[in-house]
C-alpha cells in the first residue's frame, strides 16, 4: 500500500479470505468499501487523519485487491452479503459503512437487505443513483464497456484510474502502480470476469426504486467535475442534477458537492471529505 498498513484476513462463510486493513481505536467502526478495480488502498488519505478518532478497517472485496479471487458471482448482492458476512466475522457493532463508487452501491444494497445494520453510512460519489433502461444496457455492454479501456491492460488501468480525478494528484502515483501490481498477481482471463461481471451487475441490479425505503442518515459526496458518473454517452445530464434527484428520494440524506473535484473525491479532496465525515459521524 502506498501508506503501508499491516493486512489481515478473515475467511467468510463462502470460504474466501478477505484481506483488509484495521487501523485506530474508538467507539465507532468506520468500514470502507472500494469501488470498482480498486483495493483499500485508496481510503488511505483517509486513514490516516480519521483514525485518530475512530476505528478504521477498509475491505478489499472478493476477487480485488489482496482478497481471494475465484469462481464467485461478483455481483452487487453478493459483494453486500460478503460485507455483512465480514462483519459478522469481526463482531462489528456501531459500524458507519463508507462506499465508494461501485462499493456505495454494495453499501445501499446493504442496508435495504438489511435495514439494521447500521444507523448512518457515507457514500462518496456511489454508483446506483444512474438508472438504465433495457436498450441502454445494451448498448453499454455492447459499445461502451470498462474493457474498451483495458486494450493493454497496464496502460489502460493508469488510463481510467487518472480519469477518475479533475486533477490527478502526484501522491496517487504509489497507490496506481500497486493496482497495477496487484492486477498482475492473476490471470487477465479471470480479472477481466470479474470487472465484466461487477459492471454488469451495477446495471442488472438497480436499487434507485428502493431509495425511499432507507431509513439510515446518510451523508452523499459528490465531486461536481466526475467524469464517470454520469455516463454521459448515455445520459445528458450532470452529476449535481443526478445526485440531488436521487438524493432528494432518501428520507435521511444530505448531498455535498465538491467543486473542482472528480470521481475520486476520498483521494483528491481528501481533507474536505474527512472533515465531512468528522462533522456527519461525531
Amino acid at each position: 500500500m502506498f501508506k503501508k498498513y499491516e493486512v489481515h484476513k478473515v475467511r467468510l462463510s463462502n470460504g474466501c479470505d478477505m484481506a483488509y486493513i484495521d487501523e485506530g481505536t474508538g467507539d465507532t467502526t468506520l468500514l470502507f468499501v472500494h469501488g470498482l478495480a480498486n483495493y483499500c488502498g485508496v481510503w488511505v488519505k483517509n486513514i490516516e487523519n480519521l483514525k485518530q478518532h475512530y476505528r478504521c478497517i477498509a475491505i478489499d472485496l472478493p476477487g480485488n485487491g489482496y482478497s481471494d479471487g475465484g469462481d464467485y458471482p461478483y455481483s452487487i448482492n453478493f459483494f453486500s452479503g460478503c460485507v455483512y458476512d465480514f462483519m459478522l466475522q469481526l463482531k462489528l457493532t456501531n459500524v458507519v459503512p463508507v462506499g465508494h463508487s461501485m462499493g456505495g452501491q454494495v453499501l445501499l444494497n446493504l442496508v435495504i437487505n438489511h435495514p439494521t445494520v447500521c444507523g448512518k453510512l457515507v457514500l462518496c460519489a456511489p454508483a446506483g443513483f444512474e438508472t438504465f433502461s433495457q436498450l441502454e444496457r445494451t448498448l453499454y455492454k455492447t459499445g461502451i464497456h470498462f474493457f474498451d479501456f483495458f486494450s493493454t491492460e497496464e496502460n489502460s488501468l493508469r488510463k481510467i484510474v487518472r480519469t477518475s480525478f479533475y486533477q490527478y494528484p502526484e501522491y496517487a502515483d504509489g497507490m496506481l502502480q500497486e493496482l497495477v501490481d496487484l492486477m498482475h498477481r492473476q490471470p487477465v482471463s479471470q480479472y477481466r470476469k470479474m470487472v465484466e461481471a461487477c459492471i454488469d451487475s451495477m446495471m442488472e441490479e438497480p436499487v434507485y426504486e428502493q431509495l425511499h425505503t432507507i431509513q439510515q442518515k446518510a451523508l452523499v459526496i459528490y465531486g461536481e467535475r466526475d467524469a464517470l458518473i454520469p455516463n454521459r454517452l448515455i445520459h445528458h445530464t450532470n452529476t449535481k442534477t443526478m445526485a440531488e434527484q436521487a438524493v432528494g428520494k432518501m428520507p435521511y440524506a444530505q448531498l455535498e458537492m465538491l467543486s473542482g473535484c472528480g470521481h475520486f473525491v476520498q483521494l483528491e479532496k481528501p481533507d474536505v471529505v474527512n472533515e465531512f465525515i468528522r462533522e456527519f459521524v461525531g
